[in-house]
């Protein structure tokens, strides 16, 4: 149940039990006052009709006063033969009536009071109460479901804020919700400071990474160019691999570094996709069979899809077994080796930087599926990982269609 729903159902729970103690308190208030009222007037008549009983011996015609009155109410009967006085609130020939009687001379003088009126009156009272009551629950819950309703989009935005940061955009803010200073205030407020802290955090260290591999370029250069200069040998070959693994390192940083600060704006053309990855595998010389169901025409940045299927490609060929098929059946691209598949940290947190697996046995930085993942983001490919059924990872790359009304090149 929602936040609003929980909170409309509380206001209306306690509204009803106030109006049902309130109606409660009423009615019997109600009650009360006019039973106190007919059985002051039942006495008062009692006393005036034994007066002139007393007087005349004879009763008086008011006050439906009777002697040994067959109708009159037993427990009220006894207590009068006993000498006593009372009233009782009893039913009478014409409905609920207050009767009161008192002996004298050995008989029973009773007047009676007719009370239908009175419940009349009650009855009154009562629908009136219970209209009010029900008008005021009803606008007291449409007034909670309106504050509840307020309260519960302020939420909603402030948790579709935080959903879309971490999804890493750190620019969003959630911002002043209203002119209210409450907690809803406070929480968007603190999401907001927590963004903006991370946002300068990690930008510190994207200018760290840069600044690191931008460093390390001229002296990478430098090296490499020494080590060409050499003496033939197999320590000279070693020295010249380290050296380009380092060179190599250096620039995928600065690649990382680049996507992480979105400096690139894509380069977007409407492309046949079939002599587009002809074209990239070619160029990465990757041994692959190739397979192309139909000439698709997608939206893409040549370049950065090159270093998308590049990377997924050289990742299979390091850390997979042959055959490697790359299949394209419509939009969908599909890379497929048959090693031991994917890590499952891979599978469950995607790829991250310096972090290898069972399946990075042959080394690596975990950079290559960083690269490939910010690229085909930057060019709006979704790129999902998996492992195939029979054995081997699996990286699906599905592909924008083509724009209405964009010529192709």
């Amino acid at each position: 149940m929602t936040l609003r729903r929980q909170i409309a159902a509380v206001i209306a729970l306690v509204s009803c039990l106030v109006a049902l103690a309130v109606g409660a308190l009423v009615h019997q208030a109600s009650v009360r006052q006019h039973t106190d009222q007919a059985r002051k007037s039942a006495m008062a008549a009692l006393d005036a009709a034994l007066t002139g009983y007393d007087a005349t011996g004879e009763l008086g015609a008011g006050w439906h006063a009777a002697a040994d009155d067959p109708a009159l109410p037993a427990e009220l009967r006894r207590l009068a033969e006993r000498g006593r006085q009372g009233s009782v609130l009893g039913p009478g020939p014409r409905g609920t009536a207050m009767w009161a009687a008192a002996g004298t001379d050995g008989r029973v003088l009773s007047v009676r009071i007719d009370y239908a009126d009175d419940e009349r009156a009650i009855a009154d009272l009562d629908r009136a109460v219970a209209i009010g009551a029900a008008l005021s629950v009803a606008v007291t819950v449409l007034a909670g479901v309106l504050a509840a309703d307020r309260i519960s989009s302020r939420l909603r935005t402030a948790a579709r804020t935080a959903r879309t940061i971490a999804r890493g955009d750190l620019d969003a803010r959630i911002g002043p919700l209203g002119r209210a200073r409450d907690e809803v205030a406070e929480l968007a407020a603190a999401v907001d400071s927590m963004s903006a802290a991370l946002r300068s955090k990690l930008a510190g260290e994207q200018r760290f990474t840069a600044d690191v591999a931008h460093e390390l370029r001229t002296p990478l250069t430098g090296l490499l160019t020494a080590s060409e200069l050499l003496p033939p040998g197999r320590p000279t070959e070693l020295v010249r691999d380290r050296v380009r693994a380092l060179r190599d390192l250096t620039e995928d940083l600065l690649e990382v570094s680049r996507l992480d600060a979105g400096a690139e704006t894509p380069d977007l053309s409407d492309l046949p996709l079939g002599p587009l990855l002809t074209r990239i595998l070619t160029a990465a010389g990757a041994e692959a069979e190739l397979r192309i169901d139909s000439a698709t025409v997608v939206t893409t940045d040549p370049r950065r899809l090159d270093r998308v299927v590049a990377n997924l490609v050289a990742n299979a060929q390091r850390h997979g077994r042959p055959p490697l098929l790359i299949a394209a059946d419509g939009a969908t691209v599909t890379i497929r080796d048959h090693g031991p598949g994917y890590p499952e940290e891979v599978l469950r947190e995607g790829p991250q930087r310096f972090r290898t697996g069972a399946r990075e046995r042959g080394g690596g930085h975990g950079l290559g599926l960083t690269i490939a993942q910010g690229h085909a983001e930057a060019i709006g490919v979704e790129l999902r990982l998996s492992n195939h059924p029979d054995g081997g990872a699996l990286a699906t790359l599905h592909l924008p269609a083509p724009v209405a009304g964009r010529s192709r090149p």
